[in-house]
């Protein structure tokens, strides 16, 4: 599959050789046509079928809502849809759906509630892997072309070239580690900018992989002079691997080397020893297992249940220049989310982020992850359905649980306003509200009433009230006074 970056992308409902879940560029086998697409025939109403390539805004927009309509009839069934426009032919199917539905009333009434669109050509970067699901599904199930957006999504190699290109403005917007807008916020790492997280895109997901040499040292303090890799500085995943390697008698500044790898390459560095283990984001954990070379130790999520990775995130910059645009990305953002905490909507998501140009893995090793039943390279198969789990509130709380590991490891030093930093980057209260217009729930029921709880991570209670006492109550730490 190809990626594309004009509005053609936004397929034809009626037109019986186009595939609304791939979109109009897709060249996989299923969705290729026999015979160039041309435009519409001539006798189909010219009010509810326009030209095959949306020329502006206003276009955009009612194509999206003749699309919603053809969804709305058929599901997510786009082969039924296919061989009914095949069977009737687009322009009759057209006429009946202008004589069931008020359509130019509807399309006024969708653009009057969004505003105009500043933009509707995006661009929003990607790194692959699962955490960023929702992100990339939004492309070729049409998340984004129901709100009137034409977004590519551009695979990246890593974390820093993610930050570095939203920092130019070559990205719209990003899938970004949590902890990213924080720092980048502050100005950790970068120059600071504001940026601001309105969603979180994958609560849980994550894993602490060993190499299979390392079978009969499961004990974390064996674990002395290992070499781990983590994706990113600025990452749960090092935060997380820092907290249980200190909670195990461990210094992670001294015990042990911690290197930051691009998860792509975390597998390959495990295969050639360059790694005693990672903690990484999937796929690329279960495919040690997949390939052979190394074991799943622990899920993360065994460490904080719940606890957020990755997240949707843009600059204050983009935000002010392009408010309905933005909010428009934000509901596609929030829309394909919810679809992707059903968990029987899972298989069909594995086989939509799985080619080349999304994640290039095979579907088998995607179920694995986001079905929750998977290998875990000692013998044993496992069922967690909530391996991986996709919750997108941005609650202020983990904002500030992040914040006193950047404390507590040196990342920033001095005073820092713990609720005023999260509050100012994480948009937990617009969150509630949008949510709630949008009727979504999530995996655990409708949005939260408040923005701030406390946690259990391994035991040791986590109240965001308190955030020095938390940090000065660890015995390991750079930050601790």
């Amino acid at each position: 599959m190809k990626e594309n970056n004009d509005p053609s992308s936004l397929g034809n409902p009626f037109d019986h050789r186009q595939s609304l879940i791939h979109g109009r560029q897709c060249d996989c086998h299923q969705c290729s046509p026999s015979q160039p697409n041309s435009a519409r025939s001539p006798h189909q109403p010219n009010a509810v079928a326009p030209s095959l390539t949306p020329s502006s805004a206003d276009d955009v927009m009612d194509r999206v809502v003749e699309s919603a309509l053809v969804r709305g009839m058929f599901g997510h069934s786009d082969m039924h849809r296919r061989q009914f426009m095949k069977l009737v032919g687009g322009g009759t199917a057209a006429a009946a759906l202008a004589s069931l539905f008020p359509i130019d009333s509807i399309k006024a009434a969708v653009k009057e509630s969004l505003g105009p669109l500043e933009k509707t050509q995006l661009n929003v970067g990607f790194v692959p892997i699962t955490c960023a699901t929702p992100i990339i599904m939004a492309r070729p199930m049409g998340f984004y072309e129901r709100y009137g957006l034409d977004v590519s999504v551009i695979k990246t190699a890593g974390w820093a070239v993610a930050r570095d290109k939203s920092l130019n403005r070559e990205y719209d917007a990003a899938h970004m580690l949590t902890p990213m807008p924080l720092a980048m916020t502050l100005g950790a790492g970068s120059t600071p900018e504001p940026f601001i997280m309105p969603a979180v895109e994958n609560i849980n997901g994550q894993a602490i992989v060993l190499h299979n040499d390392h079978l009969d040292k499961r004990d974390p303090q064996q674990w002395k002079g290992f070499t781990f890799g983590v994706p990113f500085e600025y990452s749960m995943h090092n935060f997380l691997l820092r907290y249980y390697v200190a909670e195990h008698g461990l210094d992670p500044d001294q015990d042990i080397q911690i290197r930051v790898i691009p998860p792509p390459e975390m597998v390959a560095n495990l295969r050639a020893g360059n790694l005693d283990g990672y903690l990484s984001p999937d796929p690329f954990n279960q495919r040690a297992v997949y390939d052979g070379v190394g074991f799943i130790h622990k899920l993360t999520k065994d460490i904080w249940e719940k606890h957020p990775c990755c997240a949707f995130a843009a600059s204050q910059g983009f935000i002010d220049e392009n408010p309905n645009t933005f909010m428009a990305l934000w509901k596609s953002i929030l829309d394909a989310t919810d679809f992707a905490s059903v968990k029987s909507n899972r298989k069909e998501i594995s086989k939509a982020i799985s080619p080349k140009n999304y994640l290039n893995q095979p579907v088998t090793v995607l179920e694995q992850v986001l079905v929750g039943t998977y290998a875990d390279g000692l013998g044993n198969v496992k069922k967690v359905p909530d391996r991986i789990d996709f919750d997108p509130f941005p609650w202020h709380s983990m904002a500030v649980w992040i914040l006193t590991q950047m404390k507590r490891w040196g990342y920033v030093k001095g005073d820092v306003d713990y609720k005023k930093v999260a509050e100012d980057v994480y948009l937990a209260t617009d969150a509630q509200k949008l949510m709630s217009e949008m009727a979504l729930t999530g995996p655990y029921g409708t949005p939260p009433k408040e923005t701030y709880e406390n946690y259990t991570i391994m035991g040791k209670t986590f109240d965001p009230d308190q955030p020095e006492a938390y940090v000065n109550s660890f015995a390991i730490g750079k930050g601790v006074s």
